[in-house]
């Protein structure tokens, strides 16, 4: 049994004046909640939740974080938001650093990030069945359409997917595709991209 109720708690911090003392610049605390295993006595209130939710954020960002996010020219937010796209892209937290290396390099490129869960998070009641026509949908998550970083985080991620945007592994990799294992294979060019869709995705041979 829940010990609160979620309406109770998505009110609370829906409130502009908490957004804005946190200095959230997003509509939401998706993101900033961050993901760990709490207890709570029956009848604490939703702000008590959501403080201990959002403080222990703060406490999984130290100040070398902040730094090293501005080495990068990220600001926190932009961080949080990539890693929440490596939370949801990747299973394994040994292949984080990798995946983030991918968005970095898309980024640097210029690049669309090119992430289906970004693309799944707009997308109201979604079936499981991703088609053209979400890829093509111009929702301001949709990174098929808009170049760069998302306008908020897509998840909550964890302090892995976090560390493994602001210390990513170095590599040339554009692309990274399912081999449908619990791991990825990482292609450098389209053409090699194209192959390995053509050979995990459509004519998987394991």
């Amino acid at each position: 049994n829940k010990i609160i109720k979620d309406s109770e708690l998505r009110k609370y911090l829906s409130q502009r004046v908490l957004l804005e003392k946190f200095e959230i610049p997003a509509d939401s605390f998706e993101g900033y909640l961050f993901p760990d295993t709490y207890q709570f006595p029956r009848g604490t209130s939703a702000k008590t939740i959501a403080l201990t939710l959002i403080n222990q954020g703060i406490k999984y960002w130290p100040t070398t974080y902040t730094d090293r996010a501005l080495e990068l020219g990220l600001t926190r937010h932009e961080v949080l938001t990539l890693a929440s796209i490596v939370e949801k892209e990747s299973g394994s937290v040994e292949e984080q650093p990798l995946v983030a290396s991918v968005f970095h390099n898309r980024l640097k490129k210029r690049m669309k990030l090119q992430s289906d869960p970004t693309v799944i998070y707009g997308i109201p009641n979604f079936d499981g069945n991703i088609t053209r026509a979400h890829l093509e949908d111009p929702h301001p998550y949709n990174t098929y359409v808009h170049e760069g970083i998302p306008p908020s985080p897509i998840c909550s991620p964890g302090s892995t997917a976090i560390k493994a945007v602001l210390y990513p592994e170095e590599s040339e990799y554009l692309y990274f595709v399912s081999n449908n294992q619990g791991s990825h294979i990482f292609p450098k060019s389209y053409s090699e991209h194209v192959k390995a869709v053509n050979k995990w995705l459509f004519f998987n041979t394991t």
